[in-house]
């Protein structure tokens, strides 16, 4: 098995297991639901970020489409907080 392949299984077996787990594991779920969603919002912003900067020097007048694109990745990051937060108030 490739040692790329590695930390995404470790993750998701980490994630089945707060969510099965009894006492107090949901906070490990609410934990990586922030984490990995933080993550992942922040490797979308930084493609599509600088895609948007690129184009902007082609065509400025589409800035506003360029920052709906950034939002849509920033929006990650908020879903994985709501996650977080059903998941501590269980």
């Amino acid at each position: 098995m490739a040692a790329k392949y590695v930390l995404p299984l470790l993750l998701l077996g980490a994630i089945a297991f707060a969510q099965t787990a009894q006492s107090g594991s949901q906070y490990i779920g609410a934990g990586l639901a922030v984490g990995l969603a933080g993550l992942g919002a922040g490797i979308g912003v930084g493609i599509a970020g600088a895609a948007a900067i690129s184009a902007l020097v082609e065509k400025p007048q589409e800035r506003v489409w360029y920052l709906i694109f950034v939002a849509l990745a920033e929006a990650i990051a908020i879903y994985g907080l709501l996650i977080s937060f059903i998941l501590s108030a269980k």
